[in-house]
């Protein structure tokens, strides 16, 4: 049973981050045949955002008080529901709402989701990255689904961008009345340290804004940087997913060798550079600068989830749902100040302005240190703190 929960956790993670990633390849079809600005369309991508960020903290703490592993399949299907119902209405209100939907699914999911995970994988941070790859997967297929339906039949056809929740929601079905670790509230490892999950919330936050911020327009940018059509906007947004897939699972690994202190650190200073290139190299070699981009931002995705269970052990489900769940959603908050600057700058220069957001990360990440003291906590015996560890504390 636990083999077959590795294998659906992330087919279910697949299934509910794809619409976070459709909200974005919605842009472009949303300019052309609905006619809205650049800050018409940010408020999508502040619908998605908006109330998952809002919700996705109480989820957690609910989830750390009742097992809710019914919420899996169910947020699932709220998620795809949204998007398709985008197509059938006219109504910008309504299609807001719509969307919204999708990001009450998303809140919904993350956090049991998450539970589940740590509970299957013992926290090990290679077999949380392979969760977390299940959503990077996701939101990487996203530009590859969604684009041929909606340039073949517009928005209309949105409702067919439904099936994949459909099937994911049954693949997930078996882990209804199952959950790893019992029913109730699981008994107190340690202390929670929660100065050092609000800078870690901090970190979360800034990678957030970055990555949603570039993701929601990147599209558009590279039509008017590279080439026109939304073939190349959908290309440019499965490179960027495709590289946050990669990054996930080089996360873990790195973590092993260096540490998950240390890999976060050198991921943002790479993401620095590679942000910053997106905005300054022109041509093609844009695509390579957005892979880098993608492989950065998302190297520390899984290290920020591990992080936040050892810091908060007795509130794994709230801090799941921080780490997790705002992690793909709390950037689309500032979603309609970036299009504000667009219209009135440029995309060039909106997409210039992002580049503060990862320096800030990594500045807040020297702030923060492994959480060995709990490893002690939990074993009895001294941590084993490898020279990679000591050398980032």
């Amino acid at each position: 049973m636990e083999a077959n929960k590795r294998l659906l956790l992330p087919v279910g993670h697949a299934s509910v981050d794809v619409y976070q990633g459709i909200v974005p390849v919605l842009v472009p079809f949303l300019v052309a045949e609905r006619h809205y600005g650049y800050l018409g369309v940010s408020g999508f991508v502040l619908a998605a955002s908006l109330l998952s960020s809002v919700i996705q903290p109480l989820f957690g703490v609910l989830t750390d008080r009742w097992a809710m592993p019914w919420l899996v399949p169910v947020s699932t299907l709220a998620a795809g529901l949204g998007v398709a119902l985008v197509g059938l209405t006219e109504s910008y209100p309504l299609a807001l709402a719509a969307i919204a939907l999708t990001g009450f699914g998303v809140a919904a999911y993350h956090p049991e989701a998450a539970r589940l995970a740590r509970a299957v994988t013992g926290g090990d941070h290679v077999g949380m990255s392979w969760f977390s790859l299940g959503g990077n997967i996701g939101f990487a297929l996203a530009p590859v689904l969604a684009t041929p339906v909606l340039a073949a039949g517009g928005l209309a056809a949105a409702p067919f961008l439904v099936l994949p929740a459909v099937l994911g929601a049954l693949v997930t079905l078996p882990l209804l009345g199952r959950r790893a670790g019992g029913a109730a509230r699981p008994p107190a490892r340690g202390r929670d340290d929660w100065p050092a999950f609000r800078v870690l919330s901090a970190v979360v936050i800034l990678r957030s804004i970055t990555y949603v911020g570039l993701s929601s327009f990147l599209s558009l940018f590279v039509q008017q940087r590279v080439h026109p059509g939304d073939a190349a906007g959908g290309a440019a947004l499965f490179v960027l997913f495709a590289g946050g897939a990669v990054g996930t699972v080089l996360g873990g690994r790195l973590a092993k060798r260096w540490g998950r202190i240390r890999t976060v650190r050198r991921a943002y200073a790479v993401a620095i550079l590679a942000v910053a290139g997106v905005v300054l190299v022109p041509g093609p070699a844009l695509y390579g600068l957005i892979a880098i981009a993608g492989i950065a931002l998302y190297v520390p995705f899984s290290l920020h989830i591990t992080l936040g269970q050892d810091y908060l052990p007795n509130r794994v489900g709230t801090a799941s749902g921080v780490t997790l769940g705002l992690a793909v959603s709390v950037g689309g908050v500032l979603a309609p100040a970036f299009g504000a600057l667009a219209d009135a700058t440029s995309l060039h220069t909106m997409l210039a302005a992002l580049t503060v957001f990862p320096i800030l990360a990594w500045l807040l990440t020297r702030r923060l240190r492994e959480p060995d003291r709990l490893e002690l906590l939990e074993t009895g015996s001294p941590p084993h703190v490898p020279p990679a560890r000591r050398a980032s504390a």
